[in-house]
């Protein structure tokens, strides 16, 4: 039996027992009292284990701050994406946030203007200036049809600064089921149609409105323009209304989604601008004259957006080169003159 203690008592024989197997006098027990106590006053305080992961919480929330400003400011690619999120954010916020007021009134084109309002903040929370020149050209109360080069999703900054009142936009039938996004487009008087279809399009040009349509069909960024889709040209000659086209500068010096890139310091420099060309006429057209109108039209963008992109590091001219239009003649300098039909030249 092992020695009785003096903390222990015969009640509580346990004590005793445990220091017998030990084989170790209970004054040299590490987990008697008497150790415990000499140990908890000689030894320090250890620090408390909670407090320990309250400092490593707190350093890796500041990482998680830092990480990304660093990466914003340093990396491109992070820049850009930050930069595109953001835009598709805002988006669809403010599609979220204005649908209720839109739908006070209806599907209705006036709403078109709440959808400008929301879009314009854009070009200064990144820094981009446009320029838009030639807009008086769209000062008419008659019907007629906007073409413009669609480069990326960038453009609808340039053509909310543009388009006339009472026009609205042809779009794909897709963006229909883009949530909120859809349902505002909807309510602003978006025009969803398939892309061989021109008929809803003819009734809103009948009801005295004006449409903008992306005749490349798709987005662009390359040196020149895609072949045009006829469906525009169709829709003008049918509804025998003119056209205006409308030319945006590249995009190149700033934003490039191959390349990841997506900047504002350099806009401010290599600003973007929107040169809104003379009207063609179509009136006495008929539908077999379409594939001649199209390329005519092309060509002439083509070469304007040609000179813009030469340009592009440079301010823009007082003038820029208008589209020619019956007996226009393109001079020795690159820009179109007008025919004088009295005689002179200008």
């Amino acid at each position: 039996m092992g020695q009785l203690l003096p903390w222990t008592s015969p009640e509580r024989p346990h004590t005793t027992l445990l220091i017998h197997r030990l084989h170790l006098p209970c004054s040299q027990h590490p987990y008697s009292p008497p150790q415990l106590w000499r140990r908890r006053l000689s030894s320090p305080a250890s620090p408390h284990p909670r407090g320990t992961m309250d400092v490593a919480l707190l350093h890796g929330l500041l990482l998680l701050l830092i990480l990304p400003v660093l990466l914003y400011r340093h990396s491109a690619t992070f820049h850009y994406f930050c930069k595109v999120t953001f835009f598709n954010i805002w988006v669809l916020t403010m599609a979220t946030l204005l649908s209720p007021f839109a739908a006070i009134r209806g599907r209705c084109v006036e709403n078109m203007k709440l959808l400008c309002a929301a879009i314009r903040p854009l070009k200064h929370l990144y820094g981009i200036k446009i320029k838009v020149m030639g807009a008086e050209h769209l000062n008419l109360k008659e019907p007629y049809v906007i073409v413009c080069n669609h480069q990326a999703s960038l453009d609808v900054m340039g053509m909310v600064e543009v388009i006339p009142k009472r026009c609205v936009p042809i779009a794909k039938k897709e963006l229909l089921y883009m949530g909120t996004v859809g349902w505002a487009c909807w309510l602003s008087g978006i025009i969803f149609i398939d892309r061989q279809r021109t008929g809803d399009a003819i009734d809103v040009i009948s009801q005295t409105l004006r449409v903008w349509i992306f005749p490349e069909g798709t987005r662009n960024q390359s040196r020149s323009m895609l072949p045009f889709k006829r469906g525009a040209f169709h829709l003008a000659v049918q509804a025998q209304v003119p056209i205006f086209p409308v030319v945006i500068s590249p995009y190149w010096d700033f934003f490039s989604s191959k390349e990841k890139k997506f900047t504002s310091g350099k806009v401010l420099v290599g600003r973007s601008g929107l040169p809104v060309l003379p009207r063609i006429e179509t009136r006495g057209l008929s539908p077999k004259d379409v594939p001649e109108l199209t390329e005519t039209v092309r060509n002439i963008m083509v070469d304007v957006f040609s000179e813009m992109s030469a340009n592009s590091c440079r301010d823009w001219p007082a003038e820029l080169p208008l589209l020619p239009s019956t007996g226009a003649t393109k001079g020795t300098d690159g820009t179109w003159h007008e025919e004088d039909t009295t005689g002179t030249s200008d």
